[in-house]
């Protein structure tokens, strides 16, 4: 069974030192790098390709978790995110919620508790050690998802693919490979419950995405 490759992000250097421990005798887990802030993430995101991302929301640098999540969002879609905080205020929860973050945890969490967390956003699942109850959650999951959100590369991506550029040309003009256009993709057909092309330039007009400057 392949390894879980998890990416962790904390300002605190003992943070990141002890999950790494946590970790060292779990065969199903595999620490791939660390980062001290948003801006490093980002980038060892893109290098180390992780299948999870654990991630601080209150970082220094100018990029909080929440702005984080978006980059990633963004840079590598495929990457599974879980705030791992000490804040477990509702205002933080919704928040996650809204920007379909997949997990959220309190850093006080034991280590049977935090692997349990990542196996299960690893098998695409809602993992969430919080406060608030399910039914609330799930009636804000239902409002966001009734009006999903698309990220500034999703809507660019939808635009250039209803103007007609293939996966290559996109990735040439957006600095991104095609496979990652193809996961961009694939998200935006998720996030908007769609299949067919045709809906995808609907959708476009509707939103006067054709319209938007190159």
């Amino acid at each position: 069974m392949k390894p879980i490759d998890v990416l962790i992000v904390d300002d605190h250097e003992l943070v990141r030192r002890g999950l790494r421990l946590m970790f060292r005798t779990n065969e199903r887990i595999r620490v791939v790098s660390e980062a001290a802030e948003g801006a490093e993430a980002i980038q060892e995101a893109i290098r180390t390709r992780p299948d999870v991302v654990l991630l601080d929301i209150t970082m220094p640098g100018g990029l909080d978790g929440f702005l984080t999540v978006k980059a990633l969002a963004e840079e590598i879609p495929s990457a599974k995110v879980i705030l791992l905080t000490m804040h477990d205020e509702e205002i933080y929860i919704k928040r996650a919620l809204e920007l379909g973050v997949p997990g959220y945890m309190s850093k006080n969490s034991d280590p049977s508790q935090l692997a349990e967390g990542i196996e299960h956003v690893f098998d695409g699942k809602r993992y969430y050690a919080t406060s608030v109850n399910e039914e609330y959650m799930n009636k804000i999951v239902l409002q966001k998802d009734s009006h999903p959100l698309l990220t500034r590369r999703e809507l660019e991506i939808v635009r250039l693919s209803t103007l007609g550029y293939s996966h290559n040309e996109m990735g040439e003009k957006l600095g991104i490979s095609p496979k990652t256009v193809e996961n961009h993709k694939a998200r935006i057909m998720s996030k908007l419950q769609i299949k067919h092309r045709y809906e995808l330039v609907q959708y476009a007009l509707k939103n006067h995405l054709i319209e938007m400057e190159g």
